[in-house]
């Protein structure tokens, strides 16, 4: 028998999905982060080999004589297609990268594109909508919309973001968390020309932030942020003091990226529980620098007085499904700011959804494409 695999490749974790033909869940796995532009070719493949190992595992007995799953036996194939959505391809040379070894692993040649693709799954589940926009707003975030084709596949339209967290992913978790500390250093600055006795820089987003990272003084965060990263345990001729690395603080063990992306649940508390003025003014930030990339996608719903075409690739947002995913947008507050935002600028969505399983959506998916045709 073979089965239909999809694995959603992220920035935080790889999950994996397998399905029968008729899309029903066997087995599923988790890993580690997989983001391909982070973690080179060969910690892709390991981090990509552990998780579908670990869903074959789920429902399957192990192999005789002690053999691992993968690479399958020519002459007893588990894959009748695969699907792979995942983070940080954005090039056809990076595709071309993946897929030969991906298909010695598999067995099959897989379908191999960034992972916001997966989220467009649920456009062909409706007939009242012709496009969909997949917004990842997780630990990194880009936006990209499709339409569908005549057999059931999905053709690229456009694509904004996903540029890595020193450059953009803008509505992600790297630039909550950098918008964050800006907004702090910011509010500090400002009050640098005030009378020290007039101050009013109160703020339980910046209590939970210097808290976080074991601080007292708000200019303390511009050492935090640019700390060198930790040396890898396997950097040639270095070794670790542990009295020293007892001694360090705990954020000189995380990587930069990580230090920023770990206060988005802070800014989350402060704003949502707290409702501290601060935070609100860094979600509204982050939200409107989302909404800025999703409207490049976006067209007017009336045409032009002038007869001006707008470009065929812009879709309406009233013919447009917005498929969310990430941990950010599963947080519904959050993911609300953004459509009231769209609203705002005139460009309400016919339907969204936030796929909550895009591993288990796009197998599911990948096994009726196959079943119709």
């Amino acid at each position: 028998m073979s089965y239909y695999l999809c694995v959603d490749c992220g920035g935080s974790k790889t999950a994996a999905a397998i399905v029968d033909k008729d899309g029903n869940i066997l087995g599923r796995g988790i890993g580690g982060p997989s983001n391909f532009a982070y973690l080179g070719l060969p910690n892709f493949l390991q981090a990509l080999t552990a998780t579908v190992t670990s869903a074959l595992q789920s429902f399957l007995p192990a192999p005789e004589d002690d053999q691992s799953f993968l690479p399958p036996p020519a002459d007893k194939p588990l894959f009748a297609a695969a699907w792979l959505g995942v983070s940080g391809v954005d090039s056809a040379a990076a595709i071309a990268r993946i897929v030969p070894p991906v298909t010695t692993l598999l067995g099959v040649e897989p379908v191999v594109a960034n992972d916001t693709h997966l989220l467009a799954a649920p456009l062909g589940m409706h007939d009242d909508v012709s496009a969909a926009i997949g917004c990842v707003s997780g630990t990194g975030g880009i936006v990209v919309s499709f339409r569908q084709t005549e057999g059931g596949g999905l053709e690229l339209l456009g694509r904004v973001g996903g540029w890595g967290w020193i450059l953009g992913d803008e509505g992600g978790g790297f630039h909550v968390g950098r918008s964050a500390v800006r907004h702090i250093l910011w509010e500090a600055d400002c009050a640098s020309v005030i009378a020290p006795e007039k101050r009013d820089t109160s703020s339980t987003l910046k209590d939970r932030v210097l808290q976080h990272f074991g601080v007292d003084d708000v200019f303390e965060l511009l050492t935090v942020v640019h700390w060198p990263d930790p040396l890898p345990l396997t950097a040639p001729g270095t070794e670790r003091d542990p009295t020293e690395e007892k001694e360090a603080p705990a954020y000189t063990q995380m990587v930069r990226e990580k230090r920023l992306s770990s206060l988005a649940p802070l800014v989350f508390a402060a704003a949502f529980e707290d409702k501290d003025p601060l935070a609100l003014r860094v979600l509204q930030h982050t939200t409107n620098e989302l909404v800025d990339q999703l409207c490049v996608l976006l067209r007017p719903e009336a045409d032009a007085p002038d007869g001006t075409e707008y470009p065929a690739r812009k879709i309406k947002a009233s013919e447009t499904i917005l498929c969310f995913g990430g941990s950010l947008v599963g947080v519904a507050v959050y993911r609300q700011m953004i459509l009231d935002e769209l609203a705002r600028r005139g460009h309400p969505v016919k339907r969204w959804t936030y796929v909550e399983d895009a591993a288990g959506t796009g197998a599911k998916s990948l096994a009726a494409i196959h079943k119709s045709q």
